[in-house]
């Protein structure tokens, strides 16, 4: 009656893995991208979760910041044309093309990073654990 009951995965037993020195820096350096301890890291690996890498944010961020560059740019480019009465011999047509390819730029950033970013919001699959088949939950065969 006084045995409590587990409240997290550290008061449970531990899995012990043998491997190699190299191996284990292997694992270690991969788990260090991802910004997950050694165990986290393994156990999802084991469970067949997806790993992200901690390198796609540091990407998107910088997409992000390039992104409102080119924001800035195309604005600087309408407030110059609206205050200059010379262009300078560059005709609408020209100018007209470049805010479309910025436009463009900034249309294919935005895919890029929600392409990155869009799985990790999506649930994760994974198998069915004992706790659902305790339960009675069933995913099919």
């Amino acid at each position: 009656m006084n045995e409590r009951a587990p409240k997290n995965r550290k008061d449970y037993q531990p899995i012990k893995v043998y491997c190699f020195p190299d191996e284990k820096q292997t694992i270690e350096q991969q788990a260090r991208s991802t910004g997950l301890s050694k165990s986290s890291y393994l156990l999802r690996v084991g469970m067949g979760y997806p790993i992200r890498s901690v390198v796609d944010h540091h990407q998107v961020e910088e997409l992000v910041r390039i992104n409102g560059d080119l924001g800035r740019l195309g604005g600087l480019l309408k407030l110059w044309l609206s205050n200059e009465k010379s262009v300078g011999g560059i005709d609408a047509r020209t100018i007209r093309e470049t805010l479309k390819k910025i436009d463009r730029a900034q249309d294919e950033m935005v895919a890029l990073m929600q392409r990155v970013l869009r799985p990790q919001a999506d649930p994760m699959t994974r198998s069915r654990t004992s706790a659902d088949r305790s339960a009675g939950k069933d995913d099919g065969p």
